[in-house]
C-alpha cells in the first residue's frame, strides 16, 4: 500500500479529494489542518445564533491511500497536470507496511483510571477489579474517550464532588461521543440532556449510552431547553467565550457551570467573557490543571436576584 501527502489550500480541499476518490482509484482519503500543534491551528465550529462554520482551514493535508506505487504515482502527476490545480503541491509517497490496523488501533486505547474506581474501558480490555463504575467506550468519529486531559479532568471533578452531581438535572453541551453525560449518568445525575452541532456526534452519544444503560436525551443544540443544575462543556476557549451567554443562561440557581478545552494561557480571556456575560454566576475559577490544560467552573447564585 502506498500514501500519498498533498498540501491544497481550502477551495481545492474537496474537488481534489473527490478527484482522488472517484477518478484516481484511491482507497481512501483524509483531511487534516495543515498547521495543527502551531500557533496558526483553527478549530472549526459552528453554534446557534452564530456566523455559520467556515468550511475548512486555510492550508490544509490530504493523505490518500492506494494499493500501487504506479496508481499513486499517476494520481499524483494527473492532478498536478492539471489548471485548476495551482496552490497544489506534492509532499510525500510513501510504502506503506502492511499491518494489522485493527490491533494497532487497540492497542493504543488501554483502560484509562479516572480515579482507583472509576475507569474508562475498551470494549475488547477486561474490567479492573478496583472499577466500581466503569464506561464502556471505544474510540469513534466523536471526541471523547477520556485519554485527552480535558475530558480526563471533567471526568475527575465529577467523581469527586458527588453533592453537585447526585439527582442534577445536568447539560452535557459538545457532548462528542457523550462520555460526560453518561459518567454524570453513572455518578447519579437525573434528567441528563447531551446536546452536540455535529450529527455524528449525536447519534454515537445515543449508541454509547445504551452500550452503557445509561438512559439520556440526545440531539442538536436547540435540543437543550431550560436550566440545569449541572451545565458542561468541553469545547475549545474561542466557541466558549461566543457561547458565554447561552450556556450562562443555561445555569439554574445553585447550578454549576463547568468549561474545558481552555490552555492555562487562555483562562484569564474566559473569566472576562464570562463575567460580563452574566454577573450573576460567580467568576470562573480554575478547578484543576494538567499537560498545560485547565478545568474551568463556577457556581450560579441560589437565588434569581444573587
Amino acid at each position: 500500500m502506498f500514501e500519498l501527502v498533498l498540501r491544497a489550500p481550502q477551495a481545492l480541499v474537496e474537488p481534489v479529494s473527490d478527484a482522488l476518490s472517484d477518478e484516481l482509484d484511491a482507497l481512501s482519503v483524509s483531511v487534516e489542518d495543515a498547521d495543527a500543534d502551531s500557533d496558526a491551528e483553527r478549530a472549526l465550529f459552528g453554534e446557534p445564533g452564530m456566523p455559520p462554520p467556515a468550511p475548512g482551514w486555510d492550508r490544509s493535508t490530504l493523505r490518500a491511500l492506494f494499493a500501487t506505487e504506479t496508481q499513486a504515482e499517476a494520481a499524483a502527476a494527473a492532478l498536478l497536470a492539471q489548471d485548476w490545480t495551482g496552490g497544489l503541491h506534492l509532499q510525500s509517497l510513501a510504502d506503506v507496511p502492511e499491518q494489522d490496523w485493527v490491533r494497532i488501533t487497540q492497542a493504543q486505547f488501554a483502560p484509562v483510571e479516572i480515579t482507583p474506581d472509576f475507569w474508562i474501558v475498551p470494549s475488547w480490555h477486561a474490567v479492573p477489579p478496583a472499577a466500581r463504575h466503569v464506561i464502556r467506550l471505544d474510540p469513534g468519529l466523536a471526541f471523547g474517550t477520556g485519554t485527552h486531559p480535558t475530558t480526563r479532568m471533567c471526568l475527575r471533578w465529577l467523581a469527586t464532588q458527588p453533592p453537585a452531581v447526585a439527582g442534577a438535572r445536568t447539560l452535557d453541551y459538545g457532548c462528542g461521543s457523550g462520555i460526560l453525560a453518561i459518567a454524570a449518568r453513572l455518578l447519579g445525575a437525573g434528567e441528563t440532556d447531551a446536546v452536540d452541532i455535529d450529527p455524528d456526534a449525536v447519534r454515537a452519544s445515543q449508541a454509547n449510552a445504551r452500550d452503557n444503560g445509561v438512559q439520556m436525551h440526545t440531539g442538536l443544540p436547540d435540543a437543550a431547553q431550560g436550566t440545569y443544575g449541572l451545565v458542561l462543556a468541553n469545547i475549545l476557549a474561542t466557541p466558549l467565550k461566543l457561547l458565554a451567554p447561552l450556556l450562562c443562561g443555561h445555569v439554574a440557581p445553585g447550578g454549576q457551570l463547568l468549561l474545558a478545552g481552555i490552555l492555562a494561557r487562555q483562562a484569564g480571556e474566559l473569566q472576562a467573557a464570562y463575567a460580563a456575560a452574566a454577573p450573576a454566576i460567580a467568576p470562573l475559577q480554575v478547578l484543576d490543571e494538567e499537560d498545560g490544560w485547565v478545568l474551568m467552573g463556577a457556581r450560579r447564585g441560589a437565588t434569581p436576584r444573587d
